[in-house]
């Protein structure tokens, strides 16, 4: 189980505090207004800042000084981390092997995530031949290629139209097994695949809750930015 004891993130005037359990395993999102942390909250999850004061535990072992890469997760990003000079079967082997190391068995793996993420066909085309839906599964299919038990996912979906966004939530749900960290900016993503969600607001994360509960009975600031009245 993930568990965030006692932590808080300062960046210049913005502060963050955050002491929860993460249920394990299932889909969590954070959500809240823009620019209330939920970034900085999976930054610090991931390895990528460093908090002020507190801990990350993973199953009650302390990873708060592990590097993102030494940490039982891997992060996907807005923009998909895709290398452009690389086929899409090498970009996924990084997440096996940074130097493209790789074995039979890795090579096997790695064709079945990219089946698995459906771009079979595709293994040897670069980043610039696919569309931005197919660069966002090949990043998944990266994900699920490292196979680490905690998966933060800093809307790496966003920059795709209502459809395709749904498509690639749904491909999340079938695929990734454990713990899923997902920022999200939009209600409607928390409610098609989060069972639980962290409300962000006034520099605090509150506690997980049930998202059909927090979404239709909304706290005074989560109805504010979702523009609902009382």
């Amino acid at each position: 189980m993930l568990r965030l004891d006692g932590l808080r993130i300062t960046l210049g005037d913005f502060s963050l505090a955050a002491d929860m359990e993460i249920p394990h395993p299932g889909i969590t999102a954070i959500i809240g207004p823009s620019g209330g942390g939920k970034s900085t909250l999976l930054a610090a999850i991931g390895g990528f800042l460093t908090p002020d004061t507190g801990h990350v535990f993973w199953n009650g072992s302390n990873i708060t000084t592990l590097p993102p890469g030494d940490r039982p997760m891997t992060t996907l990003f807005q923009d998909n981390n895709l290398f452009p000079h690389l086929t899409i079967a090498q970009n996924v082997g990084l997440g096996i092997s940074p130097a493209l190391r790789l074995s039979v068995t890795d090579r096997d793996l790695i064709a079945s995530v990219i089946d698995r993420v459906g771009l079979t066909g595709l293994a040897d085309r670069k980043p610039a031949q696919l569309s931005g839906g197919q660069q966002s599964r090949v990043a998944l299919a990266r994900a699920l290629a490292r196979n680490k038990p905690v998966v933060l996912l800093d809307e790496p979906f966003s920059a795709l139209g209502p459809g395709l966004r749904n498509e690639m939530l749904d491909l999340v749900a079938e695929t990734l097994g454990g713990t899923v960290l997902m920022v999200t900016h939009d209600p409607a993503d928390a409610l098609r695949i989060a069972q639980n969600a962290v409300l962000i607001s006034g520099g605090t994360a509150r506690p997980p809750t049930d998202t059909k509960t927090l979404i239709s009975d909304p706290p005074p600031e989560l109805r504010d930015y979702l523009g609902k009245t009382p």
